[in-house]
Formats: structure tokens, sequence, C-alpha cells
């Protein structure tokens, strides 16, 4: 059949998307679902930005709407999704607001938590995050906190646990229901504890002070004699199996969202502009072909990010899919190398993008209350999460060496 490029569009085609199909036949319904909620968020997202306002209500939104329980079970009150249409969604939510993807991490992150939790603990906390409680985190540490323990203490007494410390960059905590906290208990060993937000003796502070990620509320928590729950308490470091490899992988949906974004933010600059420099090739900006060049390659890097979170999240898959193999924690290794392999490229995609499309736009792009500044600001944050740097000696370990990656990361005084 002939192609006539010059024939109106079919119908349900639109125009600036050609991000790709989603990763299942069933993607495109259960975007729809979401995408009006998308919309709204990205409808203020610089208005937000501008006047500091945190995204207490926009969280209330995509709760509402299910969006929290996406990975909980259908019997659970959940949607019972895949990893891969969860990091798709992730994506799509990242170009509305990344700050409010950022938030959710801990919360997505919980919830595989729970899935891979024993039985008893499993049905409670699928109950609860089927019914919509959110969870933040509380793990990282300032100061002087020693790398091998957690400063933040679990102790026991005649009145039972009780959790005692500080904490920072506990993203989302303030907008959760419950927070999940990183602690060491009488012998010296790591545990984590979930406590309620809105509890005595829980005080979460938004004193977060990063150039980007400005609402993400990552700031910090601190715990005063804390009653903990015994059932609540988990030996280990990592909270799940796959704790590193997924937590990453939010970041470079997050990552690839934003992408989308300022490739699609730029595009429509351009279309509105009317004047034009002396000394440029046409008399109108959007046929500038030096500025199409600049957002067609904006686009270029956002898609190819999406495309890498897409095959990440199908060896994260995989080896969720494993866990019953004898070699399940060897292949959970290698996804962990995958998705590093992923981190520094898809970051700087994102990061000369939303640089660059500066070229195409001008100085007045620069003007506060355009919000165009915030992407390269979000991007650049997101980015000096879990230092790209030391992924590559990682990968390059382990292509010449067979190496597996070192396990769960921490931070601290040596």
């Amino acid at each position: 059949m002939p192609f006539d490029r010059n024939a109106p569009l079919p119908s349900g085609v639109v125009v600036g998307a050609a991000w790709g199909p989603g990763p299942t036949e069933n993607y495109a319904a259960l975007a729809a679902s979401f995408r009006p909620v998308f919309a709204r968020i990205r409808e203020q997202s610089v208005t937000r930005e501008l006047e500091r306002r945190l995204p207490a209500d926009e969280i209330a939104w995509l709760r509402d709407a299910g969006f929290t329980s996406l990975r909980v079970p259908r019997e659970h009150g959940g949607k019972g999704i895949r990893l891969v249409e969860l990091f798709e969604l992730l994506i799509e939510l990242s170009e509305a607001d990344s700050n409010i993807t950022q938030a959710l991490r801990a919360h997505f992150g919980f919830t595989e938590h729970a899935l891979d939790s024993p039985a008893e603990r499993r049905e409670r906390w699928l109950a609860r995050l089927g019914n919509g409680e959110i969870v933040g985190a509380a793990w990282s540490e300032t100061g002087e906190a020693p790398r091998s323990q957690f400063a933040t203490r679990l102790t026991r007494n005649a009145s039972g646990w009780h959790l005692n410390g500080a904490k920072f960059y506990t993203t989302g905590s303030l907008f959760a229901d419950w927070i999940h906290v990183g602690a060491t208990d009488a012998d010296d060993e790591a545990v984590s504890v979930t406590v309620k937000r809105h509890t005595d003796g829980v005080e979460v502070i938004d004193d977060w002070d990063g150039m980007g990620q400005r609402l993400t509320a990552s700031g910090t928590s601190r715990f005063n004699n804390v009653k903990v729950d015994e059932r609540e308490i988990v030996a280990g470091r990592a909270p799940f199996p796959y704790s590193e490899a997924f937590y990453q992988l939010v970041h470079l949906a997050t990552l690839a969202g934003i992408g989308r974004a300022v490739a699609s933010d730029a595009a429509a600059v351009l279309a509105s502009r009317k004047r034009s420099y002396s000394n440029a090739v046409t008399s109108r900006a959007p046929e500038d072909p030096q500025l199409l060049q600049v957002v067609g390659r904006a686009r270029a890097h956002a898609w190819t990010a999406g495309a890498i979170v897409a095959q990440a999240a199908r060896a994260l898959e995989r080896a969720v899919a494993s866990f019953d193999e004898p070699d399940a924690l060897a292949i959970i290794a290698e996804t962990e190398i995958e998705i590093w392999q992923a981190q520094t490229v898809a970051s700087q995609l994102i990061l000369d993008a939303s640089a660059n499309v500066f070229d195409a736009l001008g100085a007045s792009a620069t003007l506060r209350t355009s919000g165009l500044d915030r992407y390269w600001r979000n991007a650049r944050t997101i980015a000096s999460h879990n230092p790209r740097i030391y992924k590559d000696r990682i990968v390059g370990d382990f292509a010449v060496n067979g190496t597996l990656p070192p396990g769960q990361w921490r931070i601290g005084v040596a």
C-alpha cells in the first residue's frame, strides 16, 4: 500500500509521541487509566517548583487512582502488574514530575520487600499496601556514622523494643504512613524496622537543600525512643535480594522521564518562537535546521534512555523469576552488572540533553519562570546517587576478571 505523507494522520495517532508502544500488550490500557492524573500533575509542575510546594496532594491523587499499589496482587487490592510495566509507568510519571517518582521510590521498593517476605509478614503488609498505605525510608546517615554499622540503634528494655537515632536522605517519609528504617541491634547486627510515621518520637523535617529534586522532602528524620512492634523487625542489610538493582533502576526510569519532559518542552518552546537571530539560516526559528537538530538530538537521547530502562527491566524481571533456581544469586548479580552498564550511559544521555537544549532556545529559556533549568538540576542530582564513577570500574572488573558486584553498598566512616 503506497504511503502518502501528505494524507491526514490516521485516527488515534498523536503527533509528538513516538516513544514506543510499551512493554506488554496490556500496557496501553494500563497507562491510559493513569495518564489523566499524570497530565494533572504536570500542569502545575513549574508552579510547584517556583513556589517550592511539596506534592502531598499529587501523591494522594496517585494513591486514590491505585498507582501506589501497582505491584500489589489483585487479591490484596492492587493492580498486580509486572516489573516491566512498573518501570515504564515510572518513566511516564517522571515526565510529569520527577520529584514524585523519587518520593515514591522507597514505597515501591518496600512493596518488593513485602512480596519477598515470609507468609505472615507478606499477608500483613500486602493488605496495608493494597489499602493505599504508603511507606517511606530512612537508611542513610551523615557525620561520623560508621560504614560497617548504623548509628541508629534498636534496643530492648522491660517495656519492649525502641528505636533511637537520626537519618538523612529520608526521601518520601514526609508523605508516608510508615517509615522503613535501617538500624543496628544490641548484638551489633544490621536490622530493619518499620514504624508508623505519625507516632510518638518520630520527627520528619523538610530540610532538604539540594539544587535539584527540591520537592522530594529528602531531609532529616529523627527517632526518639520510638516503640517498635517486634513483628516489624527484620534481620539483614538488604531489604530484598534484588534491592540494589531495583532502586537504581528507579533512578534510571526517573532520568528517562526527565529526558522526555525536556525534549517535549524544548519542542513546544521552539514551535512557539516568532523571532529569530539575524545570523540564523532561516527567518523562522521553528524551521531552522540547526535548532531542529538540537531538539531532535534531545528526543533521541530520551528515547534511548527509555529503551535502556526497558531492557534493564526485562533483565530484572528474569532475575526475580529465577528465585527457585540454584544459581539465583549469581543471576541477580549479573542483573546488577546489566543495570550498572545502563547507569553510566543513560545518565549521561539525559545530562547532555537537559543541558544542550538551551542551544536551541536562547537566553530567554534560562528565566526562572520557564522552569527549564529544573531538568538539568534534577538529572544531575539523581545521577549523583550511587556514584556512577564506581560502576564503570565494577563492570570492567566483571568483564576482565569475572568478579561479581560487591553487594549492598554503604556509606560512612571506615
